[in-house]
């Protein structure tokens, strides 16, 4: 019996490759005999670093670059054969870097992915894929662009501050210091949502609450990130607020299109073709996949759905552990995952379902795989 398991991180509990050990241990808890095939799996967001990394067995360098609140810090990227770079935006500007108490939506800054993005082309990388998700920013990319040499104006010709909020007073765009070689290197991005850049479901609406932000303060973005994009269209001629993905990661989507010109790719058919997981399904009997909490964003790009459409292909039952399941989590159904599971047992504190998560995993995989079993035989 063949066990495939590949799920994505617990967001600031486990990585992926914890996720899927836990699980490993349930099955095996029952089924000692089974052949079991972890895959650890990220959609573009944090942990898609790591997962690429290790399926390319690419070169991980450091950089000091400033996170989304302007401190420096260290963040990783890799160098990939062929002048190819993978830059993780969650190392540069993710949300569990910040505090909860320190976290400023209005202020946060992507400035770091800018950087990141330096590091790369001055190590020859003239293809660049970034994983967006995870970030603690959103400012539609404007820091990112101020960091390779944009210079964002207000009306009287002074540069923007950090934030999105300052992009409500944004008048004038200038390309004079932009750095050549953006204009030579192919971008890709690795998208974990299709969210366009504004509106209802905008950045700042959809993913603004979890960066901290308020009701007024949602409005306040939204309307500064439309504002930049009617700029950037008057001024370039193009729009590209409604492409889809175009408000992942804060708005990171929008300006990567519009001014890098990227192709767009779901993050967790980049990764699972990159980790090997089409190979690694086939003879598989089960699939287990999974995220920290399971809603109606996941069929919108997130890793359980990318999993069970492979599976879904090859006519595999995928089961999904999830330490919570969401208002519309139901969705997931229509697009391919089997069954969804919460691993609370009961009521339960965060902390003590982060603290427990590795228990709660071993034991409802053991108790899937005993179900499965009983009606397999």
């Amino acid at each position: 019996m063949r066990i495939v398991i590949a799920p994505d991180s617990y967001k600031e509990s486990l990585s992926a490759a914890e996720v899927a050990r836990a699980i490993e241990a349930g099955v095996l808890d029952v089924l000692p005999q089974a052949q079991t095939v972890c895959v650890p799996m990220a959609d573009g967001g944090e942990g898609s670093l790591a997962a690429v990394a290790a399926a390319t067995r690419a070169e991980l360098r450091k950089a000091v670059v400033r996170d989304a609140n302007g401190r420096d810090h260290e963040a990783e990227w890799a160098l990939l054969p062929d002048d190819a770079a993978f830059i993780e935006i969650a190392a540069a500007a993710g949300l569990e870097q910040i505090a909860p108490n320190l976290r400023n939506p209005l202020r946060a800054t992507s400035y770091g992915v800018g950087q990141l993005i330096l590091q790369a082309l001055q190590a020859g990388a003239r293809r660049i894929t970034i994983g967006l998700g995870g970030s603690a920013c959103n400012d539609g990319g404007a820091g990112m662009l101020q960091a390779l040499g944009l210079r964002l104006l207000d009306a009287q010709g002074q540069e923007l501050p950090p934030g999105g909020a300052a992009l409500r007073s944004l008048h004038a765009l200038s390309a004079d210091g932009l750095d050549p070689r953006v204009a030579d290197t192919r971008f890709e991005v690795a998208m974990d949502v299709d969210n366009p850049l504004c509106g209802p479901q905008g950045a700042s609406a959809v993913f603004g609450p979890q960066k901290g932000a308020d009701a007024r303060q949602v409005a306040e973005l939204d309307a500064a990130l439309a504002h930049f994009a009617d700029v950037c269209a008057a001024l370039m001629g193009k729009d590209e607020r409604q492409t889809p993905g175009a408000g992942a990661a804060g708005g990171l989507g929008y300006a990567i299109k519009q001014f890098l010109g990227a192709s767009f790719r779901p993050g967790a058919e980049l990764v699972a073709e990159l980790a090997g997981l089409p190979a690694a399904l086939q003879g598989a009997d089960l699939v287990f996949t999974g995220e920290g909490r399971m809603d109606a964003q996941t069929p919108h790009g997130k890793t359980p759905v990318g999993v069970a459409r492979y599976a879904q292909r090859l006519g595999i039952p995928v089961f999904a552990l999830a330490g919570s399941l969401g208002p519309g989590y139901e969705a997931v159904y229509a697009a391919g995952i089997t069954a969804a599971f919460s691993l609370a047992p009961g009521p339960i504190t965060l902390e003590q379902a982060c603290r427990e998560a590795p228990q709660l995993l071993r034991q409802r995989a053991g108790d899937i795989v005993r179900a499965w079993r009983a009606k397999a035989s």
